[in-house]
């Protein structure tokens, strides 16, 4: 099948036309559309049979579907796709939308957490959509490592970072572990980690035991592998990471059974939290809004749902998180885009404000 770039150099200018008006017609409506209503809505007059016409071409092309032999037309997700590149015309937020996202994130109470608890409630409810946010990592560094003993079978990493949070994991050590070996593994992590992020870890922790592995017995190399590999699920900013909103937007008006369930089986997904990386992995090819409709995203291709996400950056330009909207295929994508985008500089000021 064509790519969408070649398939709208196919079009002549009545094709373009006809499929601009389809393709807008649809989202407005997310019926079918036949070549009558067509034919009232463009700007030149043209019968209703060229239309139909016109509409075989464009279904040959892969760009439009019929439901029904008798019934009107619907942009596959190829013809969305092309819409979206390269006919979409995204405006900018309107003067009421911008009031209302600035109202609902500048209030000066709160913290992080907050803002970004209210960033997720006012897309939901300004797109009808669901909506996601994805916090940042948190990437205090670490103060202090230390290994406890609380019996032959059961001992205890404890982590302090530079903020002053205290966290510690329960394990069971290698059998023969020594109050000097644990001594040993705590410094050399100590030694090594110091000023470091979780998410520097593990890296450093493989390339330091490769270098010196001579300074550690295999008792104490042991005990090093295994603190690291505790932390290492929250290298990737722990279990909370990501804010969902908006979870009725999408069961609503979907009366169909099996839509129903994929749906719920999208927002399981979320709720277990599969995926997080490849949500933030969506934002990293550079800034801006980028738009998955349908199948080319994975973790949405069951539900047959668009997501519209940006990331959001610190005063260093860093990416450190994304703000997106997930709805049906046929949102209203010239709204939307721009709604995401401004929500998600106006987050990225107000997080880096607070950082």
């Amino acid at each position: 099948m064509a790519a969408p770039q070649s398939s709208l150099a196919d079009l002549n200018e009545r094709s373009r036309e006809v499929f601009r008006r389809l393709v807008e017609t649809y989202l407005d409506t997310g019926e079918p559309v036949g070549s009558r209503t067509l034919a009232r809505r463009l700007a030149e007059p043209v019968s209703a049979a060229t239309i139909r016409n016109v509409m075989q071409d464009l279904e040959h092309l892969g760009l439009l579907d019929s439901p029904h032999i008798s019934a009107g037309r619907l942009p596959t997700q190829l013809g969305l796709r092309l819409f979206v590149d390269g006919i979409l015309e995204v405006g900018d937020v309107s003067g009421t939308e911008r009031a209302e996202i600035e109202r609902s994130l500048s209030k000066n109470d709160g913290d992080v957490p907050a803002i970004l608890d209210r960033a997720a409630d006012m897309l939901s409810g300004l797109t009808h959509g669901a909506s996601l946010v994805l916090t940042p990592k948190t990437e205090a560094p670490i103060r202090h490592i230390e290994f406890v003993s609380l019996g032959p079978d059961r001992a205890l990493v404890v982590l302090v970072t530079a903020d002053g949070q205290v966290e510690n994991r329960l394990f069971t050590p290698p059998l023969g572990l020594t109050p000097s070996a644990m001594r040993q593994a705590a410094n050399f992590l100590n030694a090594i980690l110091q000023g470091r992020t979780l998410g520097e870890m593990r890296g450093v922790v493989d390339a330091e035991i490769t270098r010196r592995r001579a300074e550690l017995d295999e008792l104490s190399r042991t005990l090093v592998e295994t603190g690291a590999a505790l932390w290492e699920s929250d290298s990737d900013g722990g279990r909370d990471r990501l804010i969902v909103h908006g979870r009725s937007n999408l069961l609503e008006g979907n009366a169909d059974a099996s839509q129903l369930e994929r749906i719920r089986e999208l927002f399981d997904d979320l709720e277990r939290k599969r995926d997080l990386a490849q949500l933030l992995d969506l934002t990293q090819e550079g800034a801006g809004v980028r738009v998955f409709i349908g199948s080319e995203n994975k973790l949405f291709s069951l539900s047959g749902s668009s997501l519209v996400v940006s990331p959001y950056m610190n005063a260093d330009r860093k990416i450190i998180g994304a703000v997106g909207v997930i709805g049906p295929t046929r949102l209203n994508y010239g709204r939307i885009v721009p709604i995401v985008d401004y929500t998600a500089q106006l987050v990225g000021r107000l997080v880096s404000g607070r950082g």
